[in-house]
């Protein structure tokens, strides 16, 4: 990269500067403080703001995300980088396109996000507060649960596609049943809750949907684990997003896997530290905020040391 080109850009994005050492000192976009907090690191491709703590290991999403498109073009043509956006749409066009499978929620479905829930849903919402869930993760998520019919006795958690359609659902037991998950027969290639997550900021991949609502704007991974043709990887590396990833203790295999396809496409990923729980869902969202906080910054070279690691 150009540094003295990069310095262009971003004072004509961000406006004046100060030198320290390797880094810049800019006015921060996101909190707009008025003093120079935001420290930029060309060497590092990493910036933070000292205010707020807005931070990332790529300034091309720091340009893409406040600046203009032209400076953002001006970027790619000096960043070593390939044109992930150039990138990202051949290579969607290359995969396969599954046709859209309209997927019905049960007729029996009853919502648990009214004020007023019914008696036949107490058994329903009790477990799910148990479980750590709020009036508002409920009211986000669109929950409820099914007292009769195929789904009798289980909490329902709709899944929207980008139309706003069911695209899925997962189906939870709350009184015991031995089959704790009863989903339905339909394609797991889809995003879950796909209309409500912000691109444009981090997303956490985790292993359940109890998961997904400690983390925030989260979705769980619909299967073993994630191929290249799978329709999350291809919206992460459309939108160039940020990923941490938090599984389970016991998926360190199907973690190493998804670390390497996502490490393919160049995505700026953290791990999260799940150690001492069964999952993320059995923290608090407090727990999760400060584990997140100190996540580790997997590149190419810590991702060939932990796997060494893990072999001893």
């Amino acid at each position: 990269m150009d540094k003295q080109e990069a310095k262009k850009i971003l004072h004509e994005a961000f406006g004046n500067y100060k030198n320290a050492g390797p880094e810049l000192l800019f006015k921060c976009p996101e909190c707009n403080h008025h003093k120079y907090k935001l420290s930029i690191n060309l060497g590092k491709s990493a910036f933070k703001c000292w205010v707020c703590d807005y931070r990332g290991r790529n300034i091309r999403r720091l340009v893409r995300k406040h600046g203009t498109y032209s400076q953002l073009q001006k970027w790619d043509q000096i960043s070593d980088r390939p044109d992930i956006e150039r990138f990202a749409d051949l290579f969607m066009e290359r995969l396969p396109r599954e046709d859209k499978t309209k997927v019905e929620i049960p007729p029996e479905f009853l919502s648990l996000t009214s004020k007023n829930i019914p008696a036949t849903g107490r058994q329903a919402y009790n477990y799910l507060r148990s479980r750590g869930v709020t009036d508002a993760d409920m009211v986000r998520w669109k929950m409820g649960y099914c007292f009769s019919g195929e789904y009798r006795n289980r909490v329902i958690v709709p899944s929207f596609d980008d139309d706003g359609d069911a695209s899925y659902f997962i189906a939870r037991s709350y009184n015991g049943d031995s089959y704790k998950y009863k989903n339905p027969r339909a394609s797991k290639n889809i995003v879950f809750n796909e209309l409500f997550i912000d691109w444009n900021e981090d997303l956490t991949i985790v292993e359940g949907i109890f998961d997904a609502v400690i983390a925030g704007n989260a979705t769980p991974i619909m299967g073993s684990t994630l191929h290249s043709n799978s329709r999350l990887i291809q919206k992460i590396v459309y939108n160039d997003t940020p990923v941490y990833i938090a599984l389970d203790p016991d998926a360190a295999a199907k973690e190493r896997k998804i670390i390497k396809t996502l490490l393919k496409y160049d995505i700026e990923l953290h791990k999260i530290d799940v150690s001492g729980y069964e999952d993320v869902g059995s923290m608090s969202k407090e727990i999760f905020r400060e584990r997140k906080q100190k996540a580790t910054f997997i590149d190419r070279d810590n991702y060939l040391l932990l796997n060494l690691l893990s072999a001893i």
